[in-house]
């Protein structure tokens, strides 16, 4: 990644400027933005975010925002009400007021004397959240559109469930280190002596956010609030959406393409949870180079050529050998237009009972079916049957990685083992992926309460076996996600499991696996008794792959055309670069006489602020536990703990949650506290019982 420090402009930056909402409200509001901006005025590039202008995002705000002022833009950072200096208080995700406050602040960018009155919205997680939703408000000064690592679907792609099951690996976890930015104080250089008061009114009234979210385990209108996939139609200015293999929000970038009827742009490459010109997994591009082409035509009016090209750039990976970490996924960019791409066709493959995978048109008179039971129309069928291990999933990885260590999925030999597991034979060609892996499964349980997860693997010739995609599903959703509907034991049902969108190429000589499990910790929170799940083979069960159709001498296998390649990654550079320290690690423990088996994922981030010489730093500890064939035993405990050292006041937050379930009722407790220096300024502890609605 290269510094860039000569641009069109000349910039200026303002630390703090008040934003006055209707209310009596103020936004507190850092910006960037040429010199000259109030004699020739700009348009305005918006990121509105609870992350802390002027410490958690300080740094990175620091390598995009003047690089936008620099090529002529006004370059704004807002924190959410109730977070970093603004007034007010946080009550949870997306709420409505979000989305009115943001409209306000839209209005009053537009008619700032600097501003040309053109505005667009830039954001990644939440930031690229709120730009689809503000945007289906339609807001006249909105132009155009930027979102990174969101989704237009907040029950069935974010960190609460996937499927219908609920994500063990991150609702907690998210909730913790969400609620850990609401209990944080603003800044007394620009709030003034109130700075104190508005900590513990901040305090005193802390979102319930694991309360909320485990209390709606179904899709109901808390989740279809913020949902822009309950009307496409809504969203009426430019989008460019972005996504990351990586990431856990890719899967929106699809359908946003598919659906959205506005001029639109996608892009996914091997990253994880960041922004594409510091991605890693690499290569890194020249993301804000792209962006600023996007804002000179949606804001500008400058043809600058970014409609020309591919309305869509894919990265599709190469195989490597599995590791928690790689710096870098080796591939080519491929583009098309929107999805789906235009040279894939479903290929279904046979879930075979002697564990083969069989393509279309294969022979399969060396194994014949084995006939064990009745279909519901009464037909024959083979089947294989597994008890799900509580411990199946160990080599997963964290459903979100940030491209830290020990983050991606490891060999997934072990969870093979403990999975039903289809393969193919070596393959004779290359064989080019690009879409939704979906296993079409007939399969019944002996139990009412009952999940099927799926994983789609590259087996290489030396036996190791590299993830590509992954999905799982409530059984008791399978006719929707609003109104589940209990499992008769001992009936077939035929359910589709549709696993993450991903590009990937097999290569000859390799071959391909799907495992099937009852099980999947700690991504799912585990059904409440030990299920015995069957799968229909033989014919009923096939896996859909979105491969190439067209198979060349010169691309065998190729699902889309060579794409141009990006420019290098470059940023604005800073006057003195922050220094920073990031560490993690997993550590996975199975302690024999008990049988329980530990997940322990520890992190500190560590960064001084250039601008204010404070120190902040970040402490998370997440804890995955559960005992062999004993669900009710599965744990999850999050320990937060956030330090800023002066200039100014010292201070720090701890937070520890926890949550556990019965058969019945999930547990979840949450205790927090807040210090001043080394005095304790407030203490909370809060408890929830919450019935299980058949998860």
């Amino acid at each position: 990644m290269r510094t860039r420090t000569e641009f069109p402009h000349q910039v200026q930056e303002i630390e703090n400027l008040w934003i006055p909402l209707k209310d009596g409200t103020r936004l507190a509001a850092r910006i960037w933005m040429p010199v000259d901006a109030v004699r020739s005025p700009v348009p305005a590039v918006l990121e509105y975010l609870p992350y802390r202008k002027d410490d958690g995002t300080a740094v990175a705000d620091a390598m995009r925002h003047p690089y936008f002022a620099g090529c002529g833009y006004a370059a704004v950072r807002v924190d959410l009400r109730g977070t970093g200096d603004s007034d007010g208080l946080l009550r949870g995700e997306y709420l409505l007021q979000e989305q009115e406050d943001a409209l306000e602040v839209l209005a009053w960018l537009a008619d700032q004397p600097w501003c040309t009155g053109d505005v667009g919205m830039i954001g990644y997680s939440w930031g690229g959240f709120n730009g689809l939703q503000v945007a289906a408000r339609r807001p006249p000064q909105l132009k155009a559109v930027i979102t990174h690592a969101s989704t237009d679907d907040r029950y069935l792609d974010d960190c609460h469930y996937m499927g219908g099951c609920l994500l063990a690996s991150d609702m907690l976890k998210w909730a913790s280190s969400m609620l850990s930015y609401t209990l944080q104080p603003p800044d007394p250089r620009f709030v003034g002596e109130r700075w104190r008061e508005m900590w513990l009114h901040r305090l005193e009234n802390a979102p319930e956010l694991a309360g909320d979210w485990v209390s709606h385990q179904v899709k109901d209108t808390f989740w279809k609030h913020g949902s822009v996939a309950e009307d496409y139609g809504a969203i009426q200015c430019p989008v460019m959406v972005v996504g990351g293999w990586a990431d856990a929000y890719t899967n929106a970038v699809p359908r946003l393409l598919e659906r959205l009827t506005v001029p639109r742009l996608g892009l996914i490459g091997p990253w994880g949870h960041m922004m594409p010109y510091e991605g890693i997994p690499g290569p890194a591009v020249g993301f804000l180079q792209e962006a600023v082409r996007w804002w000179d035509r949606w804001l500008k009016g400058i043809d600058s050529g970014i409609m020309k090209g591919p309305a869509v750039r894919v990265w599709v990976q190469d195989h490597v050998a599995p590791a928690r970490f790689h710096s870098v996924r080796p591939g080519r960019w491929v583009g098309g237009g929107y999805w789906p791409p235009a040279a894939v066709r479903s290929t279904p493959f046979m879930l075979r009972a002697d564990r083969g995978l069989v393509g279309a048109g294969a022979s399969s008179a060396d194994s014949a079916p084995r006939a064990t039971g009745l279909d519901p129309a009464g037909a024959l069928v083979s089947e294989l049957v597994i008890v799900g291990r509580q411990e199946c999933g160990e080599t997963a990885g964290v459903w979100c990685a940030n491209g830290n260590s020990d983050e991606i999925a490891g060999d997934q030999s072990p969870d093979d083992v403990l999975s039903l597991s289809f393969t193919t034979v070596p393959l004779k060609e290359p064989m080019e992926l690009l879409g939704h892996p979906i296993a079409r499964l007939r399969v019944s349980a002996d139990r009412p309460v009952a999940l099927v997860a799926v994983r789609l693997e590259d087996v290489a010739p030396d036996g190791t076996s590299l993830l590509v995609s992954w999905g799982m599903l409530n059984l008791t959703h399978r006719e929707g996600h609003e109104t589940p509907v209990p499992l008769e034991p001992g009936t077939w049902y035929d359910v589709a499991i549709e696993s993450r969108v991903c590009g990937h190429r097999f290569d000859v000589g390799h071959r391909i696996r799907l495992a099937v499990s009852p099980t999947y910790w700690p991504h799912a929170w585990p059904s409440p008794h030990t299920v015995e799940l069957n799968v229909a083979v033989d014919g009923p069960s096939v896996l859909d792959l979105p491969f190439a159709e067209a198979r060349t001498s010169e691309g065998a296998g190729r699902a889309a055309a060579e794409a141009p390649a990006f420019g290098p990654p470059e940023v604005a550079g800073p006057a003195v670069a922050a220094d920073r320290r990031d560490e993690r690690t997993r550590t996975i423990t199975l302690d024999i006489d008990a049988r329980r088996h530990q997940i322990r994922d520890h992190e500190e981030h560590e960064r001084t602020i250039p601008a204010t010489g404070v120190r902040l730093t970040d402490v998370a500890t997440d804890v995955y536990a559960i005992v062999e064939d004993d669900p009710l035993s599965a744990m999850v405990r999050c320990e937060r703990e956030t330090r800023l050292a002066g200039p100014g006041p010292d201070w720090r937050v701890t937070i520890v949650g926890e949550m556990t379930s019965d058969a019945r009722n999930f547990h979840v407790k949450e205790e927090y506290a807040a210090y001043e220096g080394e005095t304790q300024v407030f203490t909370k502890t809060r408890t929830h019982t919450i019935p299980r609605e058949w998860v």
